[in-house]
């Protein structure tokens, strides 16, 4: 939102208490604004050369009318150790952005940080390391920040769930996190490419529980406050691809698969939600590295018709995505791939 229009709403606003107006029209007009924001993830990766070719995408957003940016999740590749400067060095990317900047974490931050080549690290610990350096501020990252709901105490379980309003859109993050959302089925355990033990492993899967049972949480009351507010649309976003290409397979059905079940829980819950929302749903995630917008739920014979998944751009292509929120619209939501011209 433009200063010049903040400051006509917030005249308008203080003209009608002065002469006794109805102020519901004010607020209405501001929720009918159009806006845009910026999605952007899994980036960069060493072993892809991505880090030159960050600024440039930086620059890009910084030029663009956009309100804010949302990382959804990967901040190094799957092979680097999960070292404690790498969250620090992202911390500092992130702060790059003029515009606020918010985080939700992906798989290669934690969820696979047992694997060797990523030094072997205990998943917990580094969630919780995680925590403490990535969220131990209400407000998200950028040279211009923006407060944020967090479901946990800041630096604590579950901070890293976050919710914020803009306009007539209610906006979610959760950490759901790729290697199906680091639940641990009983063959998929030991293995020569990671230092896990199987204490390890039911750990993970009691962490899993609760942070699910915490996300499928914070997901309801986020539906809930959307209907309260009459807000147009939701924004949930996550880093995970939840495996959403049965359209695409006919004859396999993914989402059955072992190594998805992780999930499950997840998207019966957003499917029921969504289908008691009058508004739109729009799921943001990464993790594929493949552009992609389409309506994956549930199938063919039984379309959500008011739900959309985007999947946004991935090393090595360091390009981004804007969304245009358009209240007077017949689609809320609307993409356009933005090619970063130098990468």
């Amino acid at each position: 939102m433009s200063i010049i229009y903040k400051r006509a709403v917030l005249s308008l606003v203080v003209l009608a208490i002065a002469v006794g107006l109805n102020t519901d029209k004010v607020y209405e007009k501001y929720k009918t604004e159009a806006f845009n924001f910026a999605l952007w993830g899994d980036m960069p990766y060493a072993k892809n050369g991505d880090g030159s070719k960050i600024q440039a995408l930086i620059d890009d957003i910084n030029a663009s009318n956009v309100e804010f940016s949302v990382f959804d999740g990967d901040i190094k590749d799957g092979r680097s150790p999960c070292n404690d400067w790498q969250y620090t060095d992202a911390a500092d990317r992130f702060n790059r952005f003029e515009k606020p900047m918010v985080y939700v974490p992906g798989d290669n931050e934690w969820s696979d940080c047992h694997r060797t080549n990523n030094g072997g690290y205990n998943n917990l610990e580094r969630l919780n390391h995680l925590r403490q350096i990535m969220f131990n501020s209400p407000d998200s990252f950028g040279q211009k920040k923006m407060k944020l709901e967090h479901q946990g105490e800041l630096g604590g379980e579950n901070t890293e769930n976050v919710r914020w309003t803009h306009g007539s859109v209610v906006f979610v993050g959760l950490n759901m996190p790729g290697s199906n959302n680091n639940k641990v089925n009983a063959d998929d355990c030991i293995s020569a490419k990671s230092t896990r033990t199987q204490t390890d492993c039911d750990a993970d899967n009691i962490e899993y529980k609760i942070r699910d049972a915490a996300n499928i949480k914070f997901v309801k009351e986020s539906f809930q406050k959307a209907k309260t507010t009459n807000a147009r649309g939701i924004v949930l976003t996550i880093q995970a691809d939840p495996s959403f290409d049965l359209p695409e397979t006919e004859s396999v059905n993914e989402r059955i698969l072992p190594g998805f079940d992780g999930y499950t829980h997840f998207l019966n819950v957003l499917a029921e939600e969504t289908g008691h929302f009058v508004g739109e749903v729009l799921l943001v995630h990464g993790d594929v590295h493949f552009f992609k917008v389409d309506k994956p739920l549930l199938d063919q014979a039984h379309l959500i018709k008011n739900f959309t998944r985007v999947e946004t751009f991935g090393s090595p292509n360091v390009h981004w995505i804007k969304v245009s929120v358009n209240p007077e619209g017949r689609n809320l939501f609307t993409f356009e791939p933005m090619m970063v011209r130098s990468n």
